[in-house]
Formats: C-alpha cells, structure tokens, sequence
C-alpha cells in the first residue's frame, strides 16, 4: 500500500518497501533544507567568520593593549611611535606658526608635513591587525570557511530535519501520545536555539578568556583557526545538546519513570549536577554562577510544567473514570 509520507497514520499498514519509500522521501527533504541553508551560509561566509571570531577577537585585543604575545610586542612599539609622532607634530606645528622665526621656505616645507604626521598619527592609534586566527596550511582557508559553513547550515536546517524526523517516527505512536510527542518535539529546535545562544554570549567568550590568559606570560599565543573554529563549534553544539534537559525530563515524567515529586525531593542533586555542568565548562567563578543559574532555571521550569501535565492527566482520568 502505497502512502503518502506526509499522510502517514497510525493505523495505516505499510511493507517494508513503503518504509523505505517514505524514509527516502523525508532524507530527501532533509538534504534539500541542508543544501540550501549550505549554499546560505556560503554566500555569507564572511559573516559567519566575523561572528564567530567576534569572542576570540575581543579578547586578542585585550592581551594586545596589555603588551602580551609577538602583537602586545608589536603594539607597544607602536604607541612609542606614536608619542614620538605626536611630539614632532607639536613641534613642527610651533615652527608652522607665523613669527616663529623660521625662513618662508622652512614654512613651507612644514606644512607638507603636518598632513602626513596626522596620516601617521591614526594609523599608529589603531591596535595592530592580526587578531584573526592563523592558517599553516594552503588549503586551510578554504577547507575551514567550508567547515564552518557546514555547522551553520547544519544549525539552520536543524528545525526542517527534526521535523522530518518527527513525522517518520510519529505514526508509531497512538493518539494520546502523538499529542504528548508533538509537544516535546516541537520544542527540541527552540531549546536548541537557546542553547547555542547562551553558548555563544556566555560560555565561549569565557572560555577563550580563560584559555588565552592561562600562563600567557610564558608563550607566545597565537590560535589555529581550525583548532578553534572546533572547540567553537563543540561548545555550541554541546549547550545546545544541553539545554534539552526540560525535554528529557518532560519525556521522563510522561513516561511515568520518575514523578514530579520525586524531582522536586531531589533538588539539590539537580543543583549539583547543573554546578558540576558549569564547572566543566573553562572559566572563573563569576562565569561558574552565570553557567549555573541559567541551567538550573531550566530544571525549575522542567518540573513546573511536568508537574501541570501531571495535574491534567488525573484530572482527565477521574473524568474519564466519572463517565
């Protein structure tokens, strides 16, 4: 029997050809969606580069106009000149001056200099470019702006793949637990999107501050990019991985695995488990409370709403059982 794979329902009956013409059909739709957001991210890989060196930039400067690493060393020189630039400037603008003294020819020749010491001048305030991540290899541009892209595109389509994979596993399940099914499942996407937010905002700039200012004094620091554009790209996933705890505990409680109750008597093991989470995490203390807090409220929200599901299923039972 021949369905169609957005028409599939519980009832229905399929071969096994018919569960391979569907599965074919939602792979299809998964690679499109993947392909697109691919080709997106492509044609704004620049972006995407810039935001995902944002953090790593901010604190490359930061170790710079403090004169640590071969850039520190650079820049240091740099605001020597400067000073010795601005110095000249003052007096060349002095001599400029009419009544100076100087001959008219002299004059002259110094107002053709007060532009360029100016030119000079700006160009010596700015820090010194090279807070990029570096290549070794020939092809390690292209093969990290590829790789980078990917990851985007992957985080893009994530929505249309899950709702894919959504659809092919759903008519397993009976009615009652379609509707406890789409509930969870259509929260997976926002949870995630939360949770490479907070990534990105919260624990990847701590994470490249703690790295980059650990025993910095002794090395000269300077961060491959495809070492880093990988660490970046586990810490996003991994949040976004983590941040589905509410789903997981929903799951659970519908499941009838653990009650509401028993969470709630457990609290303080889930306060452990979120400082233990954050601790694993690089970072200070400040960072350690900022990780902690926010996967905590997680677990908080997790046991409201489990326990308002827990309160509508006995309510819908004594119903039931009334009738």
């Amino acid at each position: 029997m021949a369905v169609a794979a957005a028409h599939v329902g519980h009832e229905d009956r399929l071969s096994v050809v018919d569960h391979l013409s569907e599965l074919r059909v939602r792979l299809i739709v998964s690679l499109a969606a993947l392909a697109v957001a691919f080709g997106f991210c492509m044609w704004q890989n620049h972006a995407l580069l810039h935001i995902i060196n944002k953090p790593l930039s901010t604190q490359t400067q930061k170790q710079v106009k403090k004169g640590n690493g071969p850039l520190g060393a650079t820049y240091t020189v740099q605001q020597g000149a400067r000073v010795v630039a601005k110095q000249l400037q003052t007096v060349t603008g002095a001599l400029h001056r009419p009544g100076s003294g100087v001959s008219p020819a002299t004059r002259a020749a110094l107002a053709n200099v007060s532009p360029q010491l100016d030119k000079a001048i700006k160009g010596l305030s700015k820090a010194p470019e090279g807070n990029k991540p570096v290549t070794l290899g020939i092809g390690e541009p292209f093969t990290t702006t590829i790789g980078i892209a990917l990851i985007f595109a992957f985080i893009l389509a994530l929505p249309i793949i899950l709702f894919q994979l959504y659809g092919f596993l759903l008519p397993a399940f009976s009615p009652s637990q379609q509707k406890i099914a789409s509930s969870l499942t259509m929260s997976i996407p926002l949870l995630f999107t939360a949770g490479v937010l907070f990534g990105y905002f919260i624990v990847l700039p701590a994470a490249v501050r703690f790295f980059q200012n650990f025993n910095s004094g002794e090395f000269n620091v300077l961060v491959q990019a495809n070492q880093y554009y990988h660490f970046a790209a586990v810490t996003l996933l991994a949040m976004g991985l983590v941040f589905q705890i509410p789903v997981a505990i929903l799951a659970a409680t519908r499941a009838e695995i653990v009650t509401p109750a028993q969470l709630r008597q457990n609290r303080r093991y889930a306060l452990l488990a979120c400082g233990a989470v954050a601790a694993f995490l690089p970072g200070d203390a400040v960072t350690l409370l900022l990780e902690t807090v926010p996967l905590y409220l997680l677990f908080e929200a997790s046991l409201v709403l489990a326990s308002i599901f827990e309160r509508r299923a006995r309510r819908r039972d004594r119903a039931q059982a009334g009738g």
